[in-house]
């Protein structure tokens, strides 16, 4: 997580099977509550979550993990998975693409996509004081 943020309750784990995937988007959508008090915002933010979380499951492989985090004014939310699972021929890391990352881009006033070896983190952050019209 950011320095100077608060984690807004312990992160959540879950593997690609059964319904960890919508727990993880109920779970992103409550925690933001906290903070955020435009319903249409909370929309976009459970929607950017939604497109993360798919791309840790059909992308990545092991445990997925989400964390979300305040400072008091921006919200960010963190989505990372035990990949790249799968490296083309020539050994270059996955790239998350097709419409999650594009939602991403749209909605959230910074977002970033972080790869090592052995982890992949996609990350986001909206000002939670914000109204979704004002995007």
């Amino acid at each position: 997580m950011t320095v100077g943020m608060e984690r807004l309750g312990e992160p959540f784990g879950f593997t690609g099977d059964g319904d960890g995937g919508r727990r993880a988007r109920r779970l992103v959508r409550e925690r933001a509550a906290k903070v955020v008090a435009d319903h249409a915002l909370l929309d976009d933010v459970e929607l950017m979550a939604a497109e993360a979380v798919a791309n840790a499951i059909l992308h990545g492989s092991g445990l997925v993990t989400v964390d979300v985090a305040t400072d008091g004014e921006r919200l960010r939310v963190e989505v990372a998975d035990d990949g790249p699972a799968q490296c083309d021929p020539h050994g270059r890391p996955r790239l998350d693409h097709g419409r999650g990352l594009t939602v991403v881009d749209a909605l959230a006033d910074e977002w970033g996509l972080d790869q090592t070896s052995r982890r992949t983190r996609l990350w986001f952050v909206v000002d939670a004081r914000r109204t979704a019209a004002d995007a």
